[in-house]
This record gives C-alpha cells, structure tokens and sequence, in this order.
C-alpha cells in the first residue's frame, strides 16, 4: 500500500507514522516547507520527501490532504488533478461546506479526525494519535461505494472511528462543539485580564476551572483564523445562541430565585452527562445485508443515514455484481443498535436481511 500526505505537520505526520508502523505502508509526502519534509523523514512519518504535489500522489491509493481550510480546495483539486483512477483522496480539516461545493469527484470523500494536541508539527506526531478517536467522513451523492469502503477500512485500522456527516450538519455541529469554544476561551481570557488589569492590580493566580475553560485560547492564529472565517455563519449563529442563554442566566441571577438557579444548573448537569456518554453499548456484532441499486450515492445515503442517528458502523463490505444490483453489508454493534439501523435502512426504501 502507498499512502501520500499532502501537508506534513502534526496530523499528516501522525497519518504517515500509523500507516508505516501498523500498515506496513510506503509513505511519501510534500508541505510546501522543505523543512517539514526533513523534519517528517527523521521521525520515520514519511520515507520519500517530494517537490510536488504530483510527485508525492504518484501512484498512491490513498492521499490526505492536511493543509489550512481556506487553500483546501486548490489542494485537494490539484491532488486529484494527479492522481491515478483507484486512488481515493480525502482531506482533514475542520470546515466541509466549502470543498465539498469546490470539490466534485467521486475519488474524494471529505474527512475530519477529532484528535490533536496543543502541540503543532510534524515533530509532535504521534501513530496513536487516532486510537479511539472519531473521524467525521463526508460522503456525497456522486461519492463512489468502493471509494468510502476503503476508506472506512483504512481509517478503521489507524484505530479511529468513521462516522458519516453531511458536510452541512458537520459544520453546524463543529461551530458549537469545537469553534465556539475558542471563541469563547478568548473572550474569557480578555475578561480576566482587562477587567483586573484596569484597576491596576497584578494578575492573580488562576484555579484549575479558569485555566480549564481558557485551554485553547489563543490557538494557532494561522490555522484558526481560516477556521473562524470559512465556518463564520454557523459560527455567528451559535454565537448569537450563547448570547441568548447568557442573558437569561444573568436574569435568573439578577432575580435571585435560588430554585430556578438550582434546575438551570441540575439542567446543565444532565446535559452535559447525555453529551459525554456514549449511547451505544457494547454487544453482539450484527451483519446487515442490504441489496441495493447500482447507483451513485446509495452507499453515501445508507451511511449519512445512520450517521445522523450517531449509530457506528463497526465495518463495512461492499459486493457489487453485474447488472443493476450489489449488496452492502453492514456490521453494527448491539441489539437494540442493529434493530434501530435496519429501520433506518428500510425507511430508504430497502430491504435488509441478517447474515
């Protein structure tokens, strides 16, 4: 197997790093800084360091592009520009709207791995860096089956998660569950520092609920300001949420009702242990076989389908046969979790049986 990583920093050397050690992959990469290039041979990320985009996708199966959102889609086109027909391009960035709109080929499946680390550069790159991590794919209408099985295989063997999302639902959900935050690190840390600083007293010590909160403020101004500004309108719309829930906490305050303070904050509790805890349980594994149409898309639907009901697809396998049918088999985990994904299934008009 060759995989090339486009951009060769903390991501796309933790992506070279487990494809060499628990694939046995050849790895070649390009970043635009010939010193990263350097840097990724001597930590064993990558084997060949190239001068071109080209060079580094030349015959490769797979290539990730790791570079800043707002010149993905110029990447990933000349990407796919020069690579050959099996070769399945993704991406890791965390704004999908825009490339996928830029971006229609069926070789390319949008991709987002939650993982990371204060840390950035190829030097912090780590081959575990994606155990037990969920990495969000974009399948489209004209995504190609055979494309996203390999995929999904692939990036289930980093030892990550694959999850389907529409690039639209993808967005809106990282605007409140990883953009926002940063916005609001930053505003919290502005907070503190001028509102002391303007009566002219030394900065205290912090607690460990501050310097929590304010973990990632002032991230890494070049990544993150192409982040705020290709995501600025679902941004702005969970911003203007924020707002609202503030001012109705600064009224409950302000009216000093203890009992309603109590369930907002018992409401807050409940909440965030719903977000926190898994849904799934552990279980039997189900095989789900699916006949389908010989059509573009039907994998794309099967898997958006059951991303939007966070249900994980253990594996997946796809067996296409002459003519107008194939089959989709899907491997899910527990009971009441297969029963769920068969309905889902079968409300997109098909039908499902168990192997």
């Amino acid at each position: 197997m060759k995989v090339a990583v486009v951009g060769v920093g903390l991501i796309g050397g933790s992506i070279g790093l487990v494809a060499r050690q628990r694939l046995g992959a050849q790895v070649s990469g390009y970043d635009p800084m010939p010193a990263a290039c350097e840097a990724a041979i001597a930590r064993g990320a990558i084997q060949t360091a190239c001068d071109s985009i080209a060079g580094a996708v030349a015959d490769a199966d797979f290539a990730f592009v790791a570079a800043p959102v707002h010149v993905l889609p110029e990447v990933v086109g000349e990407a796919l520009a020069a690579a050959g027909e099996r070769c399945v391009v993704s991406d890791v960035g965390s704004v999908k709207r825009p490339l996928v709109r830029a971006v229609d080929d069926p070789r390319f499946i949008g991709g987002h791995p939650l993982a990371g680390a204060e840390t950035a550069g190829v030097d912090h790159s780590r081959a575990d860096l994606f155990d037990d991590a969920t990495w969000y794919l974009t399948p489209t209408k004209t995504t190609r089956g055979t494309a996203y099985e390999r995929l999904h295989r692939l990036i289930t063997r980093f030892g990550a998660w694959p999850a389907a999302m529409d690039a639209e639902t993808h967005d809106v959900v990282m605007a409140s569950v990883s953009h926002l935050p940063h916005v609001l690190a930053n505003v919290l840390v502005a907070h503190a520092a001028r509102m002391l600083s303007a009566e002219g007293e030394r900065l205290p010590a912090t607690g460990p609920s501050f310097r929590d909160l304010t973990r990632v403020a002032g991230a890494n101004t070049a990544l993150w300001r192409g982040i705020y500004q290709a995501n600025a309108d679902a941004l702005v719309d969970a911003i203007d949420d924020v707002v609202e829930r503030l001012q109705a906490a600064r009224d409950l305050l302000a009216a000093g009702d203890g009992d309603a303070i109590a369930a907002w904050n018992e409401e807050a509790r409940a909440d965030r242990r719903r977000l926190l805890e898994s849904d799934l349980e552990g279980g039997e594994v189900h095989e789900l076989v699916v006949p389908v149409p010989n059509r573009p898309g039907i994998v794309a639907e099967i898997a958006l389908a059951l991303g939007r009901a966070t249900i994980d697809i253990v594996d997946l396998g796809l067996y296409p046969a002459s003519g107008t049918q194939g089959t989709v088999c899907l491997w899910i985990r527990g009971d009441d979790v297969a029963e769920q994904a068969e309905a889902l299934v079968r409300g997109l008009g098909l039908e499902v049986g168990r192997a």
